[in-house]
């Protein structure tokens, strides 16, 4: 079954699959998770999508330790 990144409900357990989007509904929950400050840059985004496995929590996680503010 595909998430659907538009409309899904995301949650820290959430799978990074093969289908991620940065969608308004992934900013959203970033930015619940990271505050205001959060954005997207190329480095951030391509390491999202490297394959690797991840969750959502992880990928919240990985921007605040980018930011030093873990």
């Amino acid at each position: 079954m595909r998430f659907d990144w538009h409309s899904g409900v995301i949650d820290r357990r959430t799978p990074v699959t093969d289908t991620y989007r940065n969608t308004q509904n992934v900013r959203r929950f970033l930015r619940d998770q990271c505050g205001e400050a959060f954005c997207f840059d190329r480095n951030f985004m391509a390491w999202i999508k490297d394959g690797g496995s991840k969750t959502m929590g992880d990928v919240a996680d990985e921007w605040l330790r980018r930011q030093g503010r873990r």
